[in-house]
């Protein structure tokens, strides 16, 4: 492709997988989909002339002009699409959850690094200006030490059959938290409970415990009144909230906390900062398909920690009691 651009096929254009496809679209970068239904691939047609399109995964890797492959399927086909890809020498982005299984993230990071292919997966508040800013000042020290962090991600559906909310919702809060600790957790315990399916939960808490004082919670429901994806950072100097729901003012920053004098608690409130900045997630992650291979691997591969989002969520027997959270 022109200008050293990465040609990235589609496999799967459904719910999710038509925000990758426009995003892919607009960079420039899209050249084939493949999805099992008709009526998609129709409107794909239409919506990119000049895309190909396929009811056959393996046309995507049998391609040249494909180099990379984006996977949007449903969960329980990300693994086996994702080894695919790596196997037929190509890169890949893959939607979250990773995979559904410890052992087989584990075997998709060590074959991205035995073939020196690009392993990504879509946790795209990585990639969130907010966050990237937030993460900046916790790193300048500008919130002073971490003492705790919570998430709420709340909404009513999107249901889904083959997941349960912990695996729909939580990675992205996951990721982001593991992000600005910069530690992974020493304990993590998980508890919920299923009202619309049988054994797929519909709400979770979850508590993470960190090296030192530093602690964090993660609520997700798709049962819930109204939409709420709301982040809160607590330092010891200053605190931060991400309300991602809002339009305008993302990031919020408050100099304010409770000092000691004299003996007693004071409430100390300074000022309150209020960020704006553009978005383009998707965008913002693919750009590194472009950066140049040996560039991108390094960074990307960075990104292969999230397997530290399998261990807080699927070693049931070493880290995590669910309560048959565990399909």
């Amino acid at each position: 492709m022109a200008g050293g651009k990465v040609g990235i096929g589609l496999a799967g254009c459904g719910y999710w997988g038509k925000n990758l496809a426009r995003n892919l679209h607009q960079m420039g970068l899209l050249v084939a989909v493949a999805d099992p239904s008709a009526k998609v691939l129709k409107e794909v047609k239409a919506a990119y002339p000049g895309v190909k399109t396929t009811r056959e995964f393996a046309d995507l890797l049998k391609d040249p002009k494909v180099k990379a492959v984006a996977v949007a399927a449903p969960a329980v086909e990300h693994y086996d699409l994702a080894r695919k890809v790596l196997n037929a020498g190509k890169d890949v982005f893959v939607e979250k959850p990773l995979a559904l299984r410890v052992p087989q993230a584990e075997d998709l990071v060590e074959l991205a690094q035995a073939r020196k292919r690009i392993l990504m997966v879509g946790h795209i508040l990585e990639y969130h200006p907010a966050i990237r800013k937030l993460k900046e000042l916790v790193d300048a020290g500008e919130l002073g030490e971490i003492h705790y962090v919570y998430s709420n991600r709340l909404n009513l559906g999107k249901v889904r059959q083959e997941e349960n909310i912990l695996w729909s919702f939580a990675p992205h809060d996951i990721s982001v938290i593991l992000l600005l600790v910069g530690k992974l957790p020493e304990w993590a315990s998980t508890s919920g409970q299923h009202y619309l399916q049988h054994d797929v939960a519909d709400v979770t808490m979850t508590c993470l415990a960190f090296p030192g004082k530093a602690r964090a919670h993660i609520f997700v429901s798709w049962l819930h009144p109204f939409k709420e994806q709301k982040l809160v950072v607590v330092g010891s100097k200053k605190m931060a909230v991400f309300d991602d729901v809002i339009k305008e003012g993302k990031l919020k920053i408050f100099d304010k906390g409770i000092e000691w004098k004299d003996g007693r608690p004071v409430t100390r409130q300074t000022a309150e900062s209020t960020l704006f900045f553009p978005v383009l997630l998707y965008q913002q992650g693919f750009r590194f398909f472009n950066m140049g291979y040996a560039a991108a691997l390094a960074v990307l591969l960075l990104i292969v920690s999230l397997a530290v989002t399998f261990i807080i969520l699927r070693r049931a027997e070493r880290l995590i009691h669910y309560q048959g959270l565990v399909r």
